[in-house]
């Protein structure tokens, strides 16, 4: 994706005299070299790689402005585009369509809010979904994990962590340093005690939900993927229970899950 980091840095505390002065300077600075810097990244772009290259500057112009937009505007948006419960606005690393998007998952976008996203998509069809990931790595509010599809009769391997009531898919959290395989195969080995074969590893999708037990807004992304394994099923000592789910039994799978469980139900796999 473009722009994407390994990690979100949240914004540092700072003296209020400093931030005002630091404010002041950044604008002197836009100002006086920002012309100069806009036309001479034009000329560069064509140049070396032609319209292409120009094209690819002004599109990272266009979503740099769209996040400062999402945090010069993010208390007026948080009032009136979504719900008292929504996704708020205002991340410095996200754009306005990609909050936008997050709170049409859940929602929670206001009536006003449905407009806006509506005269998007007339625009560019489903624009705001289509923009969520243009922001850098997880913050506060988003939990980024990956997870294991296993489907065997029209059911899907769930599993329920110890002292928790809903099952998940299995899997988690990425280490600093992992790709989404990486982390994925050694989730899968800790917890079910079996090796994925990295040839069959496939994206079967992201799907982002309300995070269960956390507060409103708090999301939780999960990058899907199919695969083969080698070895028996057995839980892992973080692991109560193993299961294998149906359709009929959504109301046992966390909030993310059933998300992926109404995906294949779809796809005619459940």
């Amino acid at each position: 994706m473009l722009f994407k980091k390994q990690a979100h840095q949240g914004g540092k505390k700072a003296n209020p005299i400093i931030g005002v002065l630091l404010f002041f300077i950044s604008i002197l600075l836009l100002v006086i070299t920002g012309p100069l810097g806009f036309v001479y990244g034009l000329f560069h772009s064509l140049f070396t790689r032609g319209f292409s290259g120009l094209s690819g500057y002004t599109l990272k112009i266009a979503i740099s402005i769209d996040q400062l937009g999402n945090v010069i505007m993010q208390h007026l948006l948080n009032l009136l585009w979504i719900t008292e419960r929504g996704y708020k606005f205002g991340n410095r690393d996200e754009t306005i369509s990609s909050a936008l998007g997050r709170n049409k998952l859940m929602g929670t976008l206001s009536p006003f809010g449905k407009g806006i996203d509506k005269m998007l998509d007339l625009i560019d069809p489903n624009h705001s979904l289509n923009s969520i990931d243009y922001y850098v790595e997880p913050t506060e509010n988003l939990i980024d994990k990956v997870a294991w599809v296993l489907i065997v009769d029209k059911k899907i391997l769930c599993v329920r962590s110890k002292g928790k009531k809903l099952f998940y898919l299995p899997g988690g959290k990425r280490e600093p340093g992992e790709s989404n395989k990486e982390a994925l195969s050694r989730e899968i080995r800790e917890e079910l005690q079996v090796d994925l074969i990295p040839v069959t590893i496939h994206p079967l999708g992201t799907f982002i939900a309300q995070a269960d037990g956390q507060a409103a807004g708090v999301q939780v992304r999960l990058r899907c993927f199919t695969a083969g394994y080698e070895g028996t099923l057995q839980t892992g000592s973080e692991i109560e229970e193993m299961a294998w789910l149906g359709y009929g039994e959504l109301t046992k799978v966390s909030l993310a899950g059933r998300v992926v469980f109404e995906h294949l139900k779809v796809q005619g796999d459940l």
